[in-house]
C-alpha cells in the first residue's frame, strides 16, 4: 500500500484548525477516500470529532499541571517535551491504521509547534515523503495589512523550521464580505499590494521595514497559494485536496477506498 499523505493543520489559536481537520476528514469520506485524525493537542478539553489517535491517551495537560505544580504555560512546554518522548508510540498507533490520509490537528499554541525542538522531533518522526503543512490564516487577525503581514511571516517561519511543503489557507471565509475577501486574497497574490497597504496605514520606519520583509518573502516563494476555505460550508476543500495531491502524487487522484471486503 502506498504511503499515506500526511497533513498538519496549524495556525494561531482560534484560526479553526480543529474545525478544518474535521471538515476535511468529512469531505474525504464523502469523496470515497479513507483518512484518520490524530489529535496532538494535550490540552484539548472538547473536540468536535472523534480522533483515531489521541495524544491525551499518553499526555494530558491537566495531569501535567497537577503532577508538576505548573501553570498552563509551563505545562504546555513540559507537555511538548513529553509528547516527543512518546511520539514513537503515536507513530506505531498511526501505522496500525491503514489509510489514504493522516490529518494531524496540532496544538492551539502555534509558537509551541513552531519553535520547540520537541516539535521538530515530532514532525520528523511522523512525516514521510508525502507530507505537508497547512497554515491557517485567521481572518480576524488578517483583516488589516499589518496583521496579514504578521501571519505571513509566521507561516514562513513554520516553513523554514520544518522544511516541508506548505499551503496557506484563508480560513472562515464565510465570515468575510466580498470586499474583505478580495482584499485579503489580493494581498496574498501580490506582495507589492500588501507592501503599499502596510506603509499607507502606518508609514513609520519600523512598519516600512516589515513591508520590505514581506516583499522579500514574495521573491522567495509564491504567495498565491493562499486558498480560501470554510469548514462551515465546505468551500475550498476540494481545492485543498487537489493542492495536496499535487504535492503527494503529481496531481493524480487517489483511487477511492473500497472499504472492508465483504464477509
Amino acid at each position: 500500500m502506498e504511503e499515506p499523505g500526511t497533513l498538519y493543520f496549524t495556525g494561531t489559536a482560534g484560526a479553526g484548525k480543529s474545525n478544518m481537520t474535521r471538515a476535511f476528514h468529512g469531505w474525504l469520506k464523502a469523496a470515497g477516500y479513507d483518512s484518520i485524525i490524530v489529535n496532538l493537542d494535550p490540552g484539548a478539553e472538547r473536540l468536535d470529532y472523534e480522533p483515531d489517535v489521541d495524544i491525551r491517551e499518553w499526555v494530558r495537560l491537566a495531569d501535567v499541571m497537577a503532577d508538576y505544580g505548573l501553570g498552563p504555560n509551563g505545562a504546555q512546554v513540559a507537555a511538548a517535551d513529553m509528547i516527543a518522548l512518546k511520539i514513537f508510540d503515536v507513530k506505531e498507533a498511526v501505522a496500525e491504521l491503514k489509510t489514504d490520509y493522516v490529518l494531524i490537528d496540532t496544538p492551539g499554541q502555534v509558537e509551541l509547534f513552531a519553535f520547540r525542538e520537541a516539535s521538530k522531533a515530532i514532525v520528523d518522526a511522523l512525516s514521510g515523503s508525502r507530507s505537508l503543512i497547512a497554515f491557517l490564516f485567521d481572518p480576524a487577525l488578517a483583516r488589516n495589512a499589518s496583521g496579514f503581514a504578521s501571519l505571513l511571516l509566521l507561516s514562513a517561519t513554520v516553513e523554514f523550521r520544518f522544511r516541508l511543503p506548505m499551503l496557506n489557507l484563508l480560513s472562515k471565509v464565510d465570515v468575510l464580505t466580498d470586499v474583505q475577501r478580495a482584499e485579503l486574497l489580493g494581498w496574498g497574490e501580490d506582495p507589492d499590494r500588501l507592501y503599499d497597504s502596510i506603509t499607507q496605514d502606518l508609514p513609520t520606519p519600523e512598519v516600512q521595514l516589515s513591508g520590505e520583509l514581506v516583499r522579500a518573502l514574495g521573491t522567495l516563494s509564491p504567495l498565491s497559494t493562499l486558498l480560501p476555505t470554510s469548514a462551515k460550508d465546505g468551500e475550498g476543500l476540494e481545492h485543498l485536496y487537489q493542492s495536496a495531491q499535487r504535492v503527494f502524487g503529481g496531481g493524480e487522484d487517489l483511487e477511492p477506498s473500497q472499504g472492508p471486503a465483504p464477509e
